[in-house]
């Protein structure tokens, strides 16, 4: 099952996606309420094509926060090193864990503005965690219980700004350096343990740029458990998982697309501040 977040002539409101096996394509059947509040949802009978007028897939999250892993594939650590961002060559042996505000989140086919205080703005395509309950000093094994689904994200980062700023406050938490979506595939549907990632930009494949989260240092699980040992994780926030090969550099006027095998295509375009 698929959960979307979409707007019906600027008023947000939320559907489940259905293909109808008639045509081929996907529609957004839409809901009474809010499936992230605890309520229960049903149809409204209400059902839009995607490129109906007025329709846009918004955000399927506005999180209260964004937490992501850094360097938790062996391939990106790596490239890092190589290309002389990094000293260090090798993962380190425990997590590097960074936060983006909300107001970081944008949705599909929103620009990603270029700040004017960079040069160096990278690409790093990755599967996201989406909670569904309040999670608190979780186990491992019991960490799954309370993740609702997972979508596409892309953890645009400020490369040469990251390189001075210890924090990473500027290079990862700039308005709009979080594209969600297109919408949250839920948790039983999804093979989390082994979700392939690529990534497209000005409709070429980057091939550097793809992995799968089967090669993940630090797996999902313990990365909720880790996270929630010291910060209260509520339904809605997000846990970036990592970005699994080489980054890239972007320019204003670039397409960028995320894609996860069983979640679809997040689409962003960079735009001049």
């Amino acid at each position: 099952m698929r959960l979307a977040r979409f707007s019906l002539n600027d008023s947000p409101r939320y559907a489940f996606v259905q293909k109808d096996e008639n045509d081929g394509k996907d529609y957004l059947v839409e809901l009474d309420g809010h499936p992230l509040a605890g309520d229960q949802v049903k149809p409204t009978g209400n059902r839009y094509a995607l490129d109906a007028d007025g329709v846009r897939l918004l955000a399927p999250v506005i999180p209260s926060k964004v937490y992501g892993l850094a360097k938790n594939y062996e391939a990106h650590v790596q490239f890092m090193h190589e290309a002389g961002h990094s000293e260090i060559a090798h993962a380190p042996e425990n997590m590097v864990i960074f936060t983006k505000p909300s107001t970081s989140v944008i949705g599909p086919d929103d620009p990603i503005v270029y700040p004017a205080c960079s040069k160096d703005m990278n690409f790093e395509p990755e599967v996201a965690v989406v909670m569904g309950r309040i999670a608190k000093n979780v186990s491992v094994e019991n960490a799954m219980d309370y993740v609702l689904g997972f979508t596409c994200v892309n953890d645009v980062t400020l490369r040469d700004l990251q390189g001075i700023d210890p924090t990473w406050s500027r290079a990862k938490g700039f308005d709009t350096s979080c594209p969600l979506g297109p919408w949250i595939v839920m948790r039983d549907d999804l093979n989390w343990r082994d979700a392939h990632i690529s990534f497209t930009l000005n409709g070429e494949d980057v091939p550097m740029a793809s992995g799968t989260t089967a090669n993940l240092i630090h797996g999902i699980p313990e990365q909720i458990a880790a996270i929630s040992s010291f910060s209260t994780l509520l339904p809605g926030d997000v846990i970036m998982t990592g970005t699994p090969n080489a980054s890239g550099h972007l320019d204003p006027g670039d397409e960028t697309i995320v894609h996860v095998e069983g979640i679809g295509d997040l689409r962003n375009v960079i735009v001049r501040a």
